[in-house]
């Protein structure tokens, strides 16, 4: 059993000299608060996985993109029954500027979004590597 290599995205849009955030609402494996991330395909670079992710679970394109050379890595909180050899994932955190505030979310995976201030957003993320991975992108943006 081994870690599934996977990416970070956090998403987030300028609107009247602030910043906004986008959240996700998970109903697939568990259900809480996060922001798009998934595993990394096999011969994909971690920046094609960015992107992919990005088209499928938000539709969003990325105005800019930035690698925040942060990693690490989680257990799963239960066996999942999809990812038999895995154990958990591993992370590269990557955050991505975008335009637009309408999102087509995966409905197998979400069932909602919204867009959050950072006060806002850090209350409402259910897990503390991606309270910290928020707190690092939005210190970078001041």
């Amino acid at each position: 059993m081994n870690y599934r290599p996977a990416v970070f995205v956090l998403v987030y849009r300028k609107e009247r000299n602030k910043v906004l955030y986008l959240i996700l609402k998970r109903k697939l494996h568990w259900i809480g608060w996060e922001f798009p991330k998934g595993g990394i395909e096999i011969e994909e670079t971690q920046m094609q996985a960015v992107l992919r992710e990005l088209k499928e679970e938000t539709n969003l394109s990325p105005i800019q993109i930035k690698n925040h050379n942060l990693s690490g890595k989680y257990r799963y909180p239960k066996f999942l029954k999809d990812r038999p050899n895995h154990l958990g994932q591993t992370y590269a955190l990557f955050s991505a500027e975008v335009k637009q505030s309408k999102v087509k979310i995966d409905k197998k995976e979400h069932s909602g979004y919204k867009w959050m201030n950072f006060k806002n957003a850090i209350k409402i993320l259910n897990w503390p590597d991606q309270k910290e991975c928020l707190t690092l992108v939005n210190e970078s943006l001041k």
